[in-house]
């Protein structure tokens, strides 16, 4: 059994990071899943736990500015983004120092991503550790990412030695991702810090979101490999196209349907055959509860099929979508009805 840690055991947590053993912690965004970050045994019982692809590069979260001097070469971009966006869910990715990092953390790559978390009782997990700590999220690889405790538990207990808790994540989505180790920054993962809110600090930035290829290792989570994916077939549904979805489910009364949707419309759900989750009333309640509501629906294994919101893709729509597309196979509503 992996202990539930609260925020007067985090010596005692700290002590099992420096043992080499796993703890999940809490940041702004979801669950990471700790290891000392300087030892390559601690950081490869993170991918066996995870049943996470090797070639995946992790994210390296630290306490202070200070030590991303320690480990990396930090460029005018860099320091304008960490000044303006530390703590906070930005991820920056830059060259490291010969030797700093092994290539178990990096994916064998010469850059490394580097993050300080928005979460107190993490960055006082980091402090007592006296070590940056690898911050994969808290998950079976491949699955919803965890916003709460009980989420890191239903994944990884037993397998670590336990999660910090501090309730409910507050966004939701995992952190905006930026290479700055380029010519011309570019994001490579989407989040809740913004395209527009990145570049009035240092001016343009590509953001195509580049697709990995077949052999190539990837520089940040998230771009080569499945993600948020629950075991039921998501469906992708538009904010006019709910009456379709209701009429589909009245067709097929024998199936168990799970609907994620605006607080709403749950009165158009009562149906018995449909498990309703709400989705609150706005990008930022729907980003905070996605994850959250994937993995409840998909804990009944009769569900088969669940429908979810779609968002216009500007600012935090573009993150939710990210995942919400991942987690569907970017599959829509027309792709089941049409």
């Amino acid at each position: 059994m992996s202990k539930l840690y609260t925020k007067q055991d985090i010596k005692e947590a700290a002590k099992a990071i420096k043992e080499g053993k796993l703890v999940a912690f809490p940041t702004e965004t979801v669950y990471g899943l700790g290891a000392d970050a300087t030892n390559v045994q601690a950081v490869n019982q993170v991918f066996e736990a995870k049943g996470r692809p090797s070639d995946n590069p992790l994210i390296v979260h630290v306490a202070d500015i200070k030590t991303v001097e320690e480990l990396a070469e930090i460029n005018k971009n860099a320091y304008n983004l960490m000044k303006r966006f530390w703590p906070g869910p930005l991820t920056i990715i830059l060259p490291i120092k010969p030797g700093s990092l092994d290539k178990v953390v990096t994916g064998g790559l010469t850059t490394a991503a580097f993050r300080n978390p928005d979460n107190k009782e993490t960055i006082d997990l980091i402090k007592a550790a006296g070590v940056p700590l690898v911050g994969p999220s808290a998950n079976t690889s491949g699955k919803p990412s965890p916003t709460k405790p009980e989420h890191v538990l239903h994944d990884l207990d037993g397998k670590i030695a336990g999660v910090l808790d501090d309730g409910e994540t507050r966004i939701g989505v995992e952190s905006t991702v930026i290479d700055v180790s380029t010519k011309i920054p570019a994001i490579l993962r989407p989040g809740a810090v913004t395209v527009e809110q990145i570049e009035s600090v240092i001016g343009e930035i590509q953001t195509d979101h580049h697709k990995v290829g077949k052999n190539e290792t990837p520089k940040a989570p998230g771009m080569k490999y499945k993600h948020y994916a629950p075991n039921a077939q998501v469906y992708i549904v538009g904010s006019d196209e709910w009456l379709k979805v209701k009429e589909w489910i009245l067709k097929h009364p024998d199936q168990q349907f799970g609907i994620m949707a605006p607080d709403k419309l749950q009165s158009d759900f009562e149906q018995s055959n449909v498990s309703y989750f709400g989705m609150g009333n706005s990008i930022q309640d729907a980003s905070h509860r996605l994850f959250d509501g994937l993995r409840l629906l998909d804990g009944n294994n009769k569900i088969k099929i669940i429908f979810a919101p779609e968002f216009v893709k500007i600012g935090l729509g573009i993150a939710y979508m990210n995942r919400l597309e991942k987690s569907a196979g970017k599959q829509y509503l027309v792709d089941l009805v049409d």
